[in-house]
């Protein structure tokens, strides 16, 4: 997936730091012709989103699906605006969550971003993930509207706490 950035022209990365995404988020903060921006909420990645493809280019934010909570109203803006933006969702609340409290969000955010407007890629293998990278951010660019690739934690696997029963 982070091989296909400049192929899409994604130089922009937004993101409110997240380990299920670790590995791809390093590559980011290592490429020099990749600018990886750590937010403070996820809202703003959507902002700046719509800011970058007001510049002239596709930028990406990667968050955690319990942040899509936060981004519900800011999602009104590319879809008004008619702005694309892709969405890289770690998913939490599947396969063997031990937190409680990630699984009601983690269960509604396919709902929630579909009934938003936002086209909903859900790749079954991690060798799958780029290819949904790639279709959502060219759909994005067609549709003038948000897509998300949901990553499960199947393929990233699941988050194991000290402690955790």
């Amino acid at each position: 997936m982070f091989r296909a950035l400049p192929s899409l022209g994604i130089r922009h990365v937004a993101t409110v730091p997240d380990a299920g995404l670790g590995t791809f988020l390093e590559l980011c903060a290592e490429d020099a012709d990749v600018r990886l921006i750590t937010l403070t909420t996820e809202e703003e990645g959507i902002a700046l989103a719509c800011g970058t493809w007001l510049g002239g280019e596709l930028a990406a934010v990667a968050i955690q699906s319990s942040g899509v909570g936060n981004i519900v109203n800011m999602l009104g803006l590319p879809n008004v605006c008619r702005i694309p933006c892709v969405l890289l969702v770690s998913m939490r609340g599947e396969a063997e969550e031990r937190n409680p409290w990630q699984i009601p969000v983690g269960r509604a955010v396919p709902d929630v971003l579909t009934a938003l407007g936002v086209r909903v890629l859900r790749p079954g293998t991690a060798e799958e993930v780029a290819g949904a990278f790639v279709e959502a951010a060219d759909e994005a660019r067609a549709a003038e509207r948000p897509a998300a690739v949901l990553v499960s934690q199947r393929i990233i696997g699941t988050k194991s706490f000290r402690g955790a029963k």
